[in-house]
């Protein structure tokens, strides 16, 4: 049972925003909506009717999105890990998470609403626990050269560290 459930918070687009990611992510749906009553639209000063949130599972993980208004906003400072087992899966996820979005570096995206993903090789994570200095830094240049990260780029400088 997951007991953390991360709440994203959108101006008015939180049902589009949702759509699209339970289509790029595997094994995802939308599992529940609300809409504004007169108290919530009072209150937040969306239309009676609107939707509020979406309860959501990205490949069982839940998520809640809200329609709250202008006054927060995304930035990269909160971010959410994928951890891929495939070259095939990066490249994807890359794609899709990308398109209207802003390809960072280091296999971080923001997408077109302004949420921060960081896509990378789930083997990324055992490299860097190594106990060789030398292979983790072989590791890390690497990998602040790459903007969409690549498998094999990262194994051939680890091992050659």
């Amino acid at each position: 049972m997951q007991n953390f459930t991360p709440c994203l918070w959108f101006d008015s687009l939180a049902e589009e925003a949702v759509d699209f990611y339970v289509t790029v992510f595997r094994n995802s749906e939308i599992t529940g909506l609300t809409r504004y009553t007169e108290a919530g639209a009072k209150a937040s000063g969306k239309p009676v009717g609107t939707v509020m949130t979406v309860a959501f599972q990205l490949d069982g993980n839940e998520f809640l999105a809200l329609n709250g208004g202008p006054e927060f906003k995304f930035t990269p400072a909160v971010s959410f890990i994928v951890n891929c087992e495939t070259q095939e899966e990066i490249n994807r996820l890359w794609e899709a998470l990308s398109e209207g979005g802003a390809p960072m570096d280091c296999g971080w995206i923001q997408d077109k609403y302004g949420v921060s993903w960081q896509i990378v090789p789930r083997a990324l994570g055992e490299m860097l626990k190594d106990k060789d200095l030398r292979k983790i830094e072989a590791v890390l240049r690497a990998l602040m050269g790459m903007k969409r990260l690549d498998m094999d780029a990262l194994r051939q400088a680890y091992e050659q560290g």
